[in-house]
């Protein structure tokens, strides 16, 4: 699945993150974060070549529950998911590399 480029209109529930099969991606953060515009290029380059991922672009902020349900404290946070169930996190990723890495053994389990 490629990139998403646009925060999701509406978060889905915790447990609706929690009944999601197979190898899921969140990614919290908000569309103004400087941080999160940073983690763009890197995220899009390492998800490019696991199309086997479902990639969710959370945005998080004040009144946000799937983030506090996360305890999502800086972004952009990167969330790994495998079957609902948290296998790997990242925070404030810069480079293609950690991300990727995250990926490939999310892939592998």
């Amino acid at each position: 699945m490629p990139i998403n480029t646009v925060y999701a209109a509406s978060e889905p529930t915790a447990e609706a993150v929690a009944a999601l099969p197979g190898l899921v991606l969140l990614e919290f953060g908000a569309p103004w974060c400087g941080h999160c515009q940073g983690a763009q290029r890197p995220l899009a380059e390492a998800l490019a070549g696991f199309p086997e991922v479902a990639h969710l672009k959370i945005e998080d902020g004040r009144g946000r529950r799937l983030g506090r349900a996360f305890r999502v404290k800086l972004w952009p946070t990167l969330v790994f998911l495998q079957d609902g169930q948290e296998v790997a996190r990242l925070v404030r990723p810069t480079e293609t590399g950690p991300i990727r890495d995250a990926l490939s053994a999310l892939s592998r389990r």
